[in-house]
């Protein structure tokens, strides 16, 4: 399997990891101390981005699209 290493202060170079982190300001302020936030809390956080549709998958949540993969049988 291939494996693409990003270069250092080159944001550009992860764009699904920089809108990942853009949509977890929303919920987690930076700098905030994740102390003060639950295991159930941070979990609320992960099922709303999983399913939160998103345009590069036509609109589609990312569980969505991992769930059609499964049943594909490419996985």
């Amino acid at each position: 399997m291939p494996i693409y290493l990003c270069k250092p202060r080159s944001p550009w170079q992860r764009g699904t990891n920089e809108n990942t982190n853009r949509l977890l300001r929303q919920y987690l302020p930076k700098n905030a101390d994740l102390r003060q936030f639950s295991q159930a809390d941070l979990d609320a956080i992960a099922e709303e981005l999983n399913n939160r549709p998103r345009k590069i998958h036509r609109y589609r949540s990312p569980a969505e699209v991992y769930a059609d993969h499964l049943d594909s049988g490419d996985a």
